[in-house]
């Protein structure tokens, strides 16, 4: 994607699952059945929207109505999505340049790159200069976590301390390949980047001589949950789509928490281990078709999975006679446009379907009416890449691993602050004493660890001194955190923990997707109330009772808790808070 949307996450701790059970399961969508009658135009919508974007840093009122006069739809179908995906958005210059301004690259620098590449490009974030040559965007998470801060010009990444000095030209870009080790002994997800396992060993058996019902015996058995946030059971998603005719699956690779870059790893690292899972979801599914999404701030990733997606093709892998089969499977890869809770199952399939990438409420569940109203399932990158290790192994030695209640493994991201930062694979249940200690050596130069942001903004945060809990969702719940994609943000002392809540709060209001007024405006009244200083009183917990009780989605009502949790943290030192 151009511009990754995600909704909490799944990373989010909203990722997967928003359970709201609000409105009829058949009430009209307008933007929808006009879209059918003009043959569905969807993803070519987003992605003629995105030419013409990145060709002129005029306003989208100038230019997006004209592509959709040339899909023969009415301007607003163009004005909405345009005015909404950051990538979209955001003005572009000749040189167009993505900064990030997310938790890891505030922790690397204290926030000070910004200033930096500001007055390095002479152009204000948010705009173009005014001979369009150059232009500079905020996004929120390149998937650099672990060497930040970081920048994309146009495609190119640019790293470290000497950033600056990378976008001026005067250093060479600098984008070193992610750390990864297994702490397991025995990988489930990380075989061919540490032993170099060999691809494609599960699916050629199990299409010339299994059947569904195998894959979905073993997975679960193996009582595999949702790697993007919501830890919902695999198997049983699967089973909810009832193998009806028109299933879609999709591989969601628009992986949004800040200071997490497992699927980035994953489908750059490992993309045919990310392919035949999804391949193996699709026959347990009964369908024919998947779908890969994969963000836009992640333009390595997206050329590799399209890379081996036409490899999987020439290999037999996919096609209309798999393997010799009576099997088919078509997998296509879909390029994001930005947008945190776009990450979101309801609100990544709004995005496919072209519409602006808000959470859409439930019932209809996607499993029964998603993507174009057919049963849809929606399983993250790393879930997926999961499941052959399964298929092969066996889902009863895959329950033997991990935690009681939640079984397996996790890739856990630590961020550029630690002296050994990278990811690792460990099992649920380890200690986070123990990662943050041994396998993330503490933190560099000597520095002390004043907060652990874990699982994204909207995940929580630890103090240094509640750091003995189980990485399991369950355990961290109970300390008022969330699990999310598992990335691990450390702050030292060279950050005010003022300058954090105002981060949460920042990042709150930019990626609330406006679909509801406790979200949207909520979040823009914490954000005012932080960056005055005013300590929260009684208006704060009004507006923390709003936004947990009546936003739309996890993305709103995951703000309160964040909060809180980072006041725990910080104790005293977090002027005119109560933790």
């Amino acid at each position: 994607m151009n511009s990754a949307a995600r909704i909490a996450g799944p990373g989010h701790p909203l990722h997967d699952e928003v359970m709201i059970p609000v409105g009829s399961a058949d009430r009209f969508d307008a933007f929808r059945a006009l879209a059918d009658r003009r043959g569905r135009p969807g993803v070519r919508l987003i992605e003629s929207l995105a030419e013409v974007r990145a060709g002129t840093a005029d306003s989208p009122g100038t230019w997006a109505p004209a592509v959709a006069a040339g899909l023969r739809l009415p301007a607003a179908a163009a004005l909405g999505p345009a005015g909404y995906y950051a990538d979209l958005a955001a003005p572009h210059g000749r040189r167009h340049v993505r900064i990030c301004a997310a938790t890891a690259c505030l922790a690397a620098r204290a926030g000070r790159h910004l200033t930096e590449a500001e007055d390095e490009l002479g152009v204000t974030a948010g705009t173009a200069s005014l001979d369009g040559e150059t232009s500079l965007q905020t996004v929120r998470c390149l998937g650099y976590c672990y060497a930040g801060p970081a920048a994309l010009d146009g495609d190119t990444p640019c790293t470290g301390p000497t950033l600056t000095g990378q976008l001026g030209g005067r250093e060479p870009p600098r984008a070193p390949e992610i750390p990864a080790a297994d702490d397991t002994g025995d990988p489930v997800l990380l075989g061919a980047v540490v032993a170099g396992e060999p691809p494609w060993q599960v699916w050629p058996q199990v299409v010339t001589a299994g059947t569904a019902d195998d894959v979905q015996r073993e997975v679960a058995a193996s009582g595999l949950r949702g790697r993007g946030g919501a830890g919902f059971r695999v198997a049983a998603k699967w089973a909810a789509a009832g193998r009806a005719p028109g299933t879609v699956v999709v591989a969601n690779g628009d992986e949004g928490d800040p200071g997490s870059y497992a699927d980035r790893l994953l489908m750059e690292a490992e993309p045919e281990r990310v392919l035949e899972g999804l391949a193996l979801a699709c026959f347990a599914c009964g369908t024919h078709r998947g779908v890969v999404l994969v963000r836009s701030e992640y333009p390595s990733a997206l050329a590799r999975m399209r890379e081996a997606v036409g490899q999987a093709y020439d290999d037999g892998h996919f096609g209309p006679s798999v393997h010799g089969t009576d099997t088919s499977l078509d997998v296509e890869v879909v390029e994001g446009a930005g947008s945190y809770v776009a990450g979101e199952e309801t609100a990544l399939i709004a995005s496919l379907e072209g519409d602006r990438g808000c959470a859409r409420p439930r019932p209809p569940y996607p499993t029964r009416r998603g993507l174009w109203d057919a049963p849809t399932v929606v399983n993250n990158v790393e879930t997926l890449a999961s499941v052959p290790w399964i298929i092969a192994r066996g889902g009863a030695e895959y329950a033997r691993r991990g935690a009681r209640g939640e079984t397996g493994t996790k890739l856990v991201c630590l961020s550029e602050r630690f002296a050994r930062p990278g990811a690792y694979e460990v099992e649920l249940g380890t200690s986070l004493s123990r990662i943050v200690t041994e396998l993330g050596g503490g933190l560099k130069d000597g520095s002390e660890l004043t907060a652990l942001q874990v699982g994204g903004p909207l995940g929580g945060f630890l103090g240094p001194d509640a750091l003995d809990v189980p990485l399991t969702s369950a355990d961290l719940a109970a300390r008022g955190a969330a699990l999310g994609h598992a990335g691990l943000v450390a702050f030292d002392q060279r950050v005010a923990p003022e300058e954090v809540l105002r981060h949460i709060w920042q990042f709150a209001e930019a990626e609330s997707c406006g679909a509801c007024s406790p979200c949207r405006v909520g979040s823009r009244r914490g954000l005012q109330l932080a960056s005055a200083g005013i300590p929260p009183g009684p208006e704060w917990g009004r507006l923390a009772h709003v936004l947990a009780e009546a936003s739309l989605c996890a993305f709103g009502r995951r703000i309160p808790p964040a909060v809180h949790s980072l006041a725990r943290a910080y104790g005293n030192r977090l002027a005119g808070w109560e933790p």
